[in-house]
C-alpha cells in the first residue's frame, strides 16, 4: 500500500497485522484509480500500478486538481494584483478572485483598489466557489455566500484531489468539538475553530483576534493528523472516516505527535478493514 512509499519502520508484528488488515479489505476494485469492467480490473487514471497482496491501486503521476464549475475549493492567496487576487488551488492554470465580483463589490469603495490587502493578503487561506473558465484556461473564483471568504484560526492540509469526492455537503460543523471542516474539491482541506470564515469585505484586524483555547488547538491538530494518516494510506476523505480516525486516536490514548508513527497507521488500517466488514 502507500506504506511502501512512506517507508515507515514497521516491526515484524506490525507487518503481520498490516497484511492481515489489507487482506480483509474489500475487492481490488476498491483501489483508487481502478474499476472492474466485465470481470476485468481496469485502470481509470494514468499512473503507476501498485499491488500489495489483494490491494491494487494506481498512484497518479501528477495529482493535480481538475476543476468543475460549482466546486467548493480552499486555496491560499499567493499574489495581490491591482484588481484581483491570485490563489493557489493545486491547479495547472492560474486562479483568481476578482475585485469586481458581485459579492466583493457590495461595499467596495474607491480606495479599496489601493488597499487590496485589507481584504485578502498574501498567504491568507480562502474558501470560494469555482465560477467560470477564461479562454486562456484560468479560473475565476466566486465568494457567493457567508461560508466563503477568508479562513482564520485553523490548519490547511493538502491531499491528492482524487481522495476528496464531489459529494455535498463540503462544509461540516462538528458541533461537539466546535470545529469547522471544509473538504475542498481541489484536495485542500481546512480544519478550524467554528465561525471563523470572514466576510470578504471585512478588513483584517490581526491585532484584535481573540485567543483560541489550547483544547481547540489540540483538537485541530489531532483532526489534521488523522487526515494526514488517511492520505498516507490512500483512503477517501469523508467526514465519517475522518471522525472515526480522530476518535480512534483518543480511545487508544495516542499522543498527537505519535499519530504520524507506524503503529497508528497500522491501527487505522485495521479499523478501516473492520468498518468495511462491519
Amino acid at each position: 500500500m502507500v506504506m511502501r512509499k512512506l517507508e515507515l519502520p514497521l516491526s515484524q508484528t506490525q507487518k503481520v497485522r498490516f497484511q492481515t488488515a489489507i487482506e480483509r479489505l474489500q475487492s481490488p476494485a476498491e483501489g483508487h484509480g481502478t474499476s472492474e469492467v466485465d470481470d476485468e480490473l481496469l485502470a481509470t487514471v494514468c499512473g503507476v500500478v501498485v499491488r500489495v497482496d489483494k490491494l491494487v491501486y494506481v498512484r497518479t503521476l501528477r495529482a493535480r486538481y481538475k476543476p468543475q464549475v460549482g466546486d467548493i475549493v480552499v486555496g491560499r492567496v499567493i499574489e495581490v494584483a491591482q484588481t484581483r487576487w491570485r490563489v493557489d488551488l493545486n491547479f495547472t492554470q492560474d486562479s483568481f478572485i476578482n475585485m469586481h465580483d458581485d459579492n466583493v463589490q457590495k461595499r467596495r469603495t474607491s480606495v479599496d483598489e489601493l488597499n487590496m490587502r485589507n481584504i485578502f493578503a498574501e498567504d491568507d487561506v480562502v474558501c470560494a466557489e469555482v465560477g467560470e473558465f477564461h479562454k486562456d484556461g484560468s479560473l475565476i473564483l466566486r465568494v457567493r455566500s457567508q461560508k466563503h471568504g477568508k479562513l482564520d484560526k485553523g490548519q490547511l492540509l493538502k491531499v491528492d484531489p482524487y481522495l476528496v469526492k464531489r459529494i455535498k455537503p463540503q462544509f461540516h460543523y462538528i458541533e461537539s468539538l466546535g470545529i469547522d471542516l471544509i473538504l475542498g474539491c481541489n484536495g485542500f482541506i481546512w480544519v478550524g475553530e467554528h465561525g471563523h470564515v470572514r466576510d470578504p469585505m471585512t478588513k483584517n484586524t490581526r491585532k484584535e483576534q481573540s485567543h483560541t483555547p489550547l483544547e481547540t488547538r489540540q483538537t485541530i491538530c489531532r483532526i489534521g493528523n488523522a487526515i494526514q494518516v488517511l492520505s498516507n494510506l490512500g483512503f477517501t476523505m469523508t467526514l465519517e472516516v475522518i471522525m472515526e480516525t480522530f476518535k480512534l486516536s483518543n480511545t487508544r490514548n495516542i499522543d498527537i505527535h505519535d499519530m504520524l508513527g507506524s503503529e497508528f497507521h497500522v491501527l487505522v488500517t485495521e479499523n478501516e478493514a473492520e468498518r468495511r466488514h462491519g
